[in-house]
């Protein structure tokens, strides 16, 4: 029998058709209809998988190219390993990677041994909470790390942002399990950036040839359903469709600096509509009795963080109803990433009212959290700390683009523009496969035509965006 649905793919899109069967023509037999629920996140029979302990031996990987040759004149071999914690490699060795990767203009401090560690030492990211730590590490034979991959085993789908919940109903509407999956991410973490992060030798090609062989090999190994990578760059994102991956694109909003020197400068490109409306909207924040203020640093005190840790748990229980992230991480990463954390603050008297979190990285503001003192509502106030400060900030630092995050349309017409987003997923049983890379070739055509759309209605004067 023939499974169909509707996958709710992102706000904008609506339901786009997702069918499972043998037979095109079942696809119309009222019979076949299956309304996809959520059961399949938390129930049904699963996959009985053993993750690595500490470490696991993925074996050893011939360099070919002639380059390549050690001090005997013999190939250079490559050993490949899986570690279960992020801290049995050394920040150096890992950043050192993280930055060959990004190149230091476009630093991702998400990427940073510093980021991820504090997500796992702080019970975030953790087997307890589904994620369990299962990091790819390449290494020569004098023990030199050439490269490395955050990877996560998975028994849910959650703090993915990019939705494959109806993929996990319809194995299980065929009495399959679809988790636990690999996922190769930055966990809660919709931010793009290279996933597979290797170090800038001569050989820096077989390496990341040789990691993406073992993420497969290890989802054999592992006997999951799927291998998915979230939000690489757009080049990986074309390399691994050449190594079996499916293509999945999606949507967010961004703004682009135009070497603007003030924020009046940027709103000159706007339509007078747009700007003006702008402009009521900042005005309305200081009429409220609200300061604005951007922290950096050890400008952030602890009582800071535990302030806006009962912001976000106010956001989370209102809005989301999960809280991915623990106090400890806030205090753990600030106290790690420094100068890179900027923390927009709106103060009225001397009380914390509201704050935005971002990360700062070599040329882009990333937008990252946000929440307000419970039974308390400020007009505006959303606007002003998420993306108008953002973009103030973005100017004074000099940076290119400020990523606020996913979804909401509402940013367009505060500046923020939609791009692209990217994933790959490598998915084992053949079938599914197929069936998932039809599904994907619709809803990358829907995701085109609404980004068109949306181009074309934007709040800028012609020729303004690119």
């Amino acid at each position: 029998m023939a499974i169909t649905g509707t996958l709710p793919s992102s706000p904008f899109l609506g339901h786009v058709p997702f069918y499972l069967g043998k037979s095109s023509s079942a696809h119309n037999t009222h019979n076949s209809v299956c309304i996809f629920k959520v059961k399949a996140l938390f129930w049904g029979s699963r996959r009985s998988v053993k993750p690595a302990d500490k470490v696991l031996s993925l074996g050893e990987f011939t360099l070919s190219e002639a380059d390549s040759l050690g001090d005997t004149g013999t190939p250079e071999k490559i050993s490949v390993s899986v570690v279960s914690s992020i801290s049995e490699v050394s920040p150096d060795n890992w950043d050192s990677c993280s930055l060959d990767a990004t190149g230091h203009q476009q630093f991702n401090p998400f990427l940073s041994h510093g980021f991820l560690s504090s997500l796992e030492e702080s019970g975030s990211a953790v087997e307890g909470t589904g994620w369990i730590p299962q990091h790819i590490i390449a290494e020569d034979e004098s023990k030199n790390i050439l490269g490395v991959v955050p990877l996560y085993l998975k028994s849910h789908s959650y703090g993915e942002y990019v939705f494959d919940n109806s993929w996990a109903n319809a194995y299980y509407n065929y009495g399959l399990s679809y988790y636990p999956k690999l996922q190769c991410s930055v966990p809660f973490t919709p931010v793009a950036g290279p996933r597979i992060l290797v170090r800038n030798t001569s050989h820096r090609d077989q390496v990341f040839d040789i990691l993406v062989s073992a993420m497969k090999d290890l989802a054999v190994k592992f006997n999951v359903s799927s291998l998915h990578i979230t939000f690489p760059t757009s080049n990986e994102w074309h390399k691994l469709e050449e190594k079996g991956f499916l293509q999945r694109t999606g949507m967010q909003y961004h703004w682009k600096n135009h070497n603007y020197k003030n924020f009046d400068e940027f709103l000159m490109d706007m339509k007078q509509s747009k700007r003006k409306n702008i402009r009521q909207e900042r005005k309305k924040i200081s009429a409220q009795n609200v300061t604005m203020k951007r922290l950096r640093g050890h400008e952030i005190k602890a009582s800071h963080w535990d302030t806006f840790y009962k912001f976000y748990r106010n956001t989370t229980d209102n809005k989301w109803g999960t809280a991915y992230l623990t106090r400890d991480f806030f205090h753990r990463m600030g106290a790690k990433m420094g100068d890179n954390v900027l923390l927009v603050v709106a103060e009225e008297g001397d009380e914390l009212v509201a704050a935005a979190l971002n990360l700062i990285g070599g040329d882009t503001l990333y937008g990252r959290l946000w929440g307000c003192l419970p039974g308390t509502y400020y007009a505006n106030l959303h606007f002003e700390a998420c993306y108008y400060q953002a973009i103030d900030a973005a100017i004074e630092l000099n940076l290119s683009t400020v990523e606020a995050g996913a979804q909401g349309e509402h940013k367009i017409q505060r500046g923020y523009m939609p791009v692209p987003t990217y994933s790959c997923h490598y998915i084992l049983d053949e079938d599914f496969k197929r069936i998932i890379d039809d599904f994907l070739v619709r809803e990358t055509a829907q995701v085109k035509l609404v980004m068109n759309l949306l181009q074309d209605s934007g709040p800028f004067k012609e020729n303004v965006w690119n």
